[in-house]
């Protein structure tokens, strides 16, 4: 997969053609995804893809967002691709890695994955049960962040081995990580050392699926 430096040069020559032949910068291609300079800086640095702005980016201007992903040149970006799956995406659905109350309702649209990344979803047997959604917060970083995109396979709800989950609790849709403990309940873990690991009672939650990629693999 690209890293975000790549991809803010493959934008730059994209969004070239409108500046008249003037030297495109960092904070046009920041302008061009709608995010905040400050922001967009901090994610380069740390090599943080706004897969959401990127994925909105891509839309506009009819570009798969596959290519601008796995490194194909501006000039094949209208080429078609004929070895391309479909993942249903919940673009306004976010999971979050913090607090607050998240929404599961909201449009429902697809996004495109290469052959390569279907085996990492379990198979193309298993792409009917996947659903994409954004992350929101930080209390899963550093193996989610703010903007990640996470498939989530809604059949894969047993818990008692662990892993990560999304999760339905009365605050709202969470991505966490879950032991079962020997007295029944669940730790409920974030990989940010920062945040306290909360108990809940099995019935205090409704596990949505497990977490079984984003854009890579899943510990």
């Amino acid at each position: 997969m690209n890293s975000f430096s790549n991809i803010v040069e493959e934008i730059k020559s994209i969004i070239s053609t409108s500046f008249d032949g003037k030297k495109v910068f960092d904070k046009d291609v920041a302008d061009a995804l709608g995010i905040a300079q400050m922001n967009f800086a901090t994610m380069k640095k740390r090599n943080k893809i706004p897969y959401a702005e990127l994925l909105d980016f891509c839309a506009r201007r009819s570009i798969s967002i596959n290519w601008m992903l796995y490194g194909q040149s501006p000039e094949s970006l209208v080429e078609a691709t004929n070895r391309l799956y479909m993942v249903k995406f919940l673009g306004d659905v976010n999971v979050s890695a913090g607090g607050g109350s998240e929404s599961e309702e909201g449009e429902v649209s697809e996004i495109q994955i290469p052959e390569e990344f279907v085996m990492m979803l379990g198979g193309q047997s298993e792409l009917k049960n996947i659903e994409a959604v954004n992350v929101s917060g930080d209390s899963m970083e550093p193996t989610f962040s703010y903007n990640d995109i996470v498939f989530v396979n809604r059949t894969k709800t047993n818990v008692d081995r662990g892993g990560v989950f999304t999760i339905r609790t009365e605050g709202g849709l969470f991505i966490k990580r879950i032991q079962k403990r020997l007295d029944g309940k669940f730790d409920i873990i974030s990989d940010n050392d920062v945040y306290t690991t909360q108990v809940m009672e099995p019935h205090e939650l409704e596990v949505i699926g497990r977490v079984v990629s984003r854009f890579g693999e899943v510990d």
